[in-house]
């Protein structure tokens, strides 16, 4: 029987989430999960949050991180036995602030770290922009090239929804995205990841929303493994205890599909491996 990892979710903790770390819990042993991993938000360019808010009325992701922290290891505690509980974080726009995304990145409470692009630099999160007003290629050229500046960094285990900006140019707002002129910069992102023994996650989000894929698709996971790639998480990207999980079982067998024989999941920054 395979066994399902979800590495990518977030509690409360994160403004744009609905449920806390014990909800989040509840429901991860209800669904049998070899292992789940809390991930709450930091976004590494600006000091609060400030989606949905006044810039100087959000949380701040220190704030965030800390209240994440807390209630992960006590829940650690909580559930020791019937729950495989790891403490992570998604870290967004790293090389944006490399002095805020090394503070985090170097905490030894965190067993994994996503690394995200959710915007980049001089933008909106992609989640705010209208693609009729937009130069769709040079934001994608500039997307690419933040998350091969990011890969380069290293200072993470995973990248995370590697075609993060199709949800919303294609799967919310219509706007068919040629892939092509990408390819060499994602091919070149992938060897580097490979080489460094870092990873790539499947964010089932995309399998559940307009989009109706996983970020990244089967195309590059497949590329993945061609260029070495062996290190692969799975994860739902869940904000509510309704998600949490979705998308896994279907994700693990396109992983399979691509090549790989193993999935991921992170203790203590190093990848355990579960056969698939």
């Amino acid at each position: 029987m395979i066994k399902y990892c979800d590495s990518h979710s977030h509690s409360k903790n994160s403004p744009d989430a609905r449920h806390s770390v014990n909800d989040m819990c509840e429901k991860a042993i209800s669904l049998g999960l070899s292992a789940y991993t809390i991930t709450d938000h930091v976004e590494c360019n600006v000091d609060r949050w400030e989606c949905e808010v006044p810039k100087d009325t959000g949380p701040l992701f220190r704030d965030i991180f800390e209240n994440s922290m807390r209630d992960i290891y006590i829940a650690k505690d909580k559930y020791q036995g019937r729950l495989n509980l790891l403490a992570g974080v998604e870290l967004g726009e790293p090389c944006q602030s490399l002095e805020r995304s090394e503070s985090y990145a170097n905490d030894k409470r965190l067993d994994f770290i996503i690394s995200s692009i959710h915007q980049i630099r001089g933008k909106q999160d992609f989640y705010f922009l209208d693609y009729s007003k937009e130069d769709i290629f040079s934001l994608m050229q500039r997307y690419f090239e933040e998350i091969y500046e990011t890969v380069k960094w290293n200072g993470f285990d995973v990248i995370g929804h590697l075609t993060y900006t199709l949800r919303y140019m294609q799967g919310e707002q219509g706007y068919k995205v040629n892939m092509k002129p990408y390819e060499e910069i994602i091919r070149e992102c992938f060897k580097t990841l490979a080489q460094n023994g870092k990873g790539i996650e499947v964010n089932t989000s995309g399998y559940r929303q307009k989009f109706g894929d996983f970020f990244p698709g089967f195309e590059y996971v497949k590329m993945f493994r061609e260029c070495g790639g062996e290190i692969i998480t799975t994860g739902s990207d869940s904000h509510c205890t309704e998600d949490l999980g979705k998308g896994l079982a279907e994700a693990t067998e396109m992983i399979k599909k691509a090549g790989f024989d193993y999935i991921a999941y992170f203790k203590e920054r190093k990848p355990q491996f579960i056969k698939i």
